[in-house]
């Protein structure tokens, strides 16, 4: 049958609305689905899962990042939307579990090296977001999995299941009640996707941390991972955040450097790719969050006050003291007859929580090793820490530091010489 001219226009002025609608519908859909998978790249931020899931030089989300345990070396798998290698055939519910409980598609267990007890505490809309970023975000990367250089009986995977059982705490993070709504979204944020427990607080001989929140005295009292000691985040007034000011804490976060501080070793990279890309709500949220946090660990001494009377005397008799000569030589320059640097862009000495703390690692290999460049909005470091391994002996670095942790009034422990070479010997083995 033919359709008349009149019965077209008729016909078309119906379907047409219908087509505009339909347009429409399909329009928002497609909005949403972006506007969830930037949601989604968000929250993969706060989680520095690139970090992890990135090796040098490689192509992001890929794996192949060696870490070290007290096990062995594993290397991080690859997490893009890849089909064979990555997880492309994972279903929502396969992520989620991973995610939360540590237990990969086919069934085997993931090492707790994956923060799985922190994100554990991830709500459903946020894990619903990570999937769909992760699927839909990530371009996807042909690249295998590495294994793990653990020997037998070591390597062996089902014994986990038996540390989920008496480790994991199931749950997703539930407001604390009596608290604003800042403290819970930074707790959220704290001990969820930014999991700093994974690296600040102590573990116990099976490796797992000590505390999951703040309910536990050892939370984020500080800890050692892969060579550094990871700060102490509580309110300690020596080692810990006790002296920072919220603003001193949120310019870290946004820098990774303040009047007290520079970031190094792994925090390098969570400032780089986690927390300045945070918005200011969040990062507020976070400092708020650990500005609660009562003291805790720390050396119980008598709060720092600054005196640099006696380091003055040292090193103007600096060929009398092999650590002040040694300072005199390669660190004044930059950090000052005072000790107090040019912060934030050269990093105090005196009264530095780092410096104090008991542990001496993180000075320690700093010094051999430099650090990588905090790069802030695509900007570069311009005095980043560099390596003195090739220039100074194992002596030197443990005087010049000993110099350092007494010099200013900072009063922390000696360093000795066979820790430094310990130490050299480590993280030269793990390059």
């Amino acid at each position: 049958m033919k359709l008349t001219l009149k019965a077209f226009g008729a016909t078309l002025g119906v379907a047409f609305p219908l087509i505009l609608t339909s347009l429409a519908t399909t329009a928002h859909a497609a909005n949403a689905d972006d506007a969830l998978v930037q949601r989604g790249a968000y929250l993969a931020e706060a989680g520095d899962c690139i970090a992890c899931h990135s090796a040098p030089r490689g192509k992001p989300f890929a794996g192949g990042l060696p870490m070290t345990t007290p096990m062995g070396r594993i290397y991080t798998t690859n997490i893009t939307p890849d089909p064979t290698t990555g997880i492309g055939q994972y279903t929502e519910q396969d992520f989620a579990r991973a995610m939360r409980e540590g237990v990969a598609k086919d069934g085997h267990n993931l090492y707790p090296a994956m923060p799985y007890p922190s994100y554990a505490k991830v709500n459903d809309d946020d894990m619903h977001a990570l999937y769909a970023y992760f699927m839909h975000g990530v371009a996807p990367v042909a690249q295998a999995n590495r294994e793990p250089d653990i020997k037998w009986p070591l390597n062996m995977r089902w014994p986990l299941k038996f540390w989920n059982m008496v480790f994991l705490e199931k749950g997703v993070y539930q407001d604390k009640p009596g608290k604003d709504v800042a403290w819970n979204r930074g707790a959220y944020l704290i001990q969820g996707l930014g999991h700093c427990g994974s690296c600040h607080t102590p573990r116990g001989i099976a490796f797992q941390e000590k505390a999951l929140d703040e309910s536990g005295s050892a939370f984020l009292t500080g800890g050692l991972l892969d060579g550094w000691f990871a700060s102490n985040l509580t309110g300690e007034h020596n080692v810990g955040l006790g002296r920072w000011s919220d603003q001193d804490l949120t310019m870290f976060l946004k820098t990774g450097a303040n009047a007290h501080a520079s970031a190094f070793g792994a925090m390098t990279s969570v400032i780089n790719n986690s927390t300045q890309s945070l918005n200011d709500t969040d990062v507020t949220a976070m400092a708020t969050y650990l500005k609660s946090l009562p003291a805790s660990g720390g050396s119980g001494g008598s709060a720092y006050a600054y005196d640099p009377k006696a380091t003055k005397v040292s090193l103007a008799r600096a060929s009398q003291n092999p650590g002040a000569r040694v300072y005199t030589a390669y660190c004044m320059h930059c950090h000052g007859v005072d000790g107090r640097g040019f912060a934030p862009m050269l990093a105090p000495l005196a009264g530095n929580p780092n410096v104090m703390e008991k542990d001496p690692s993180s000075l320690i290999n700093v010094t051999l090793n430099g650090t990588a460049d905090l790069v802030i909005g695509g900007i570069p470091a311009p005095y980043p820490m560099p390596k003195y391994s090739p220039v100074l002996s194992d002596q030197q670095i443990a005087d010049v530091l000993t110099f350092v942790r007494a010099g200013w009034n900072n009063g922390a422990p000696a360093v000795d010489a066979q820790a430094v070479a310990k130490l050299r010997k480590s993280t030269q083995a793990s390059q």
